[in-house]
């Protein structure tokens, strides 16, 4: 059943009747450039396979009411939210996401309550952006019920872009994690067979092909199984350490240090921040490196810059852990082209660029290096470039 049909019979049981709509959103997985979209910089996301769908109807009370199905086919319920009184730090848990959608869409002038079931197959706290899939169903959905449908006529119909920061806005200032733009504008914007080379600072997006299946390629998933969120204290560290650089550096963002200046800037910057900065920036050059590569048809060319990437952000930037170095370094030594943590660090997942005949092989010597060291075994799957959010025929 997909998340789609899942959402429509949750709702069902939780309210008897059917949804007015569904509308769904993907996961995402960030081929490379990592902790670049906060500083104005290169990001080259895919949308999942994976999905999560929010089947709603409306409301004349003015509440909010969510209901999520989960993993262990129960539902769990936020119990009625009135708009009008949302405020951060009102609503605690798991409702706060779609909680700090309504709250920003208030804002908006959108200020009717809706029923919201949600369900799903993208994996929580694996790194791969369930609670962005969770805030873009959402927007979609409320704003579907208001009559605005993304990519629709009229004045009033916002850009995806722009409900991409909406949904950060949400995310930063309700929710209080300090993310970027990278995993709602992924969610919303991607497209089948494509990467999205996105360039934050000014918005501009490229549709670059990713065609795995006629490369003969796969994009291998490690899921490490270990914690991950970003409202805790590792992310916004290194956030607040970036912001303080550029500050230091008197430019707007670290986006404006070129790797031809990097070792000047570095030499202006106390020693805590050099690690950072110099990762920001190579990362940036990764980006731009590998979309040449992507653009002239050289798919199996970008492991080395997967690899760089990893190495970057285990020795610089310092987020990975042990199991998402194991699952890197063992993908490597089994035959993948490459491979790299992705997301925002402190656990979560890992991809590998595997050949065909390669994948059982690397997925194989993963779960025995995991099961040697006495990990948990891992979650892997293969994924392929996916569509982005929008609205699911019932």
């Amino acid at each position: 059943m997909s998340p789609a049909s899942e959402a429509v019979a949750a709702f069902r049981t939780v309210h008897g009747a059917a949804p007015a709509g569904v509308w769904s959103a993907p996961g995402r997985v960030n081929l490379i450039g990592e902790h670049t979209d906060y500083n104005d910089g290169f990001v080259l996301p895919f949308a999942l396979p994976h999905r999560l769908a929010a089947a709603a109807s409306p409301r004349e009370d003015g509440i909010l009411s969510v209901a999520t199905l989960g993993d262990d086919g129960q539902i769990q319920r936020s119990g009625e939210l009135k708009i009008a009184d949302l405020a951060p730090g009102s609503v605690d848990g798991w409702a706060a996401y779609p909680a700090g959608v309504a709250w920003v869409l208030r804002d908006q002038g959108f200020t009717d309550g809706a029923d919201v079931v949600v369900a799903g197959d993208v994996p929580s706290g694996a790194g791969l952006s369930s609670s962005h899939a969770l805030e873009c169903a959402v927007s979609l959905a409320l704003l579907g019920l208001a009559g605005l449908e993304l990519d629709g006529t009229g004045d009033r119909v916002p850009t995806r872009p722009q409900v991409a920061r909406w949904v950060q806005r949400s995310e930063n200032d309700f929710v209080g994690a300090p993310t970027g733009l990278l995993d709602q504008t992924a969610s919303l914007c991607c497209t089948e067979s494509h990467v999205l080379f996105l360039d934050v600072r000014s918005g501009e997006q490229e549709q670059v092909p990713f065609g795995l299946a006629d490369a003969g390629l796969q994009v291998l998933i490690m899921d490490t199984r270990t914690k991950h969120s970003h409202a805790e204290g590792g992310y916004g560290e290194r956030r607040r350490g970036t912001e303080r650089a550029a500050e230091l550096l008197g430019v707007k963002a670290l986006r404006d240090i070129t790797v031809d200046g990097l070792a000047e800037a570095l030499d202006r910057l106390p020693e805590d921040l050099v690690p950072l900065v110099r990762h920001v920036v190579t990362e940036n050059q990764r980006v731009l490196e590998t979309v040449e590569l992507l653009r002239a048809g050289r798919l199996a060319d970008i492991g080395p810059y997967l690899d760089a990437s990893h190495v970057s952000m285990r020795d610089d930037y310092r987020i990975s852990t042990a199991e998402l170095d194991l699952a890197v370094d063992s993908a490597r030594q089994a035959g993948a082209l490459g491979s790299r943590m992705t997301g925002g660090g402190f656990g979560g997942s890992a991809i590998a660029l595997v050949r065909d005949a390669d994948l059982d092989g690397v997925k194989a010597a993963v779960e025995a290096a995991y099961e040697k060291a006495g990990y948990r075994r891992p979650r892997m799957f293969t994924a392929v470039p996916s569509r982005g959010a929008g609205r699911d025929e019932l």
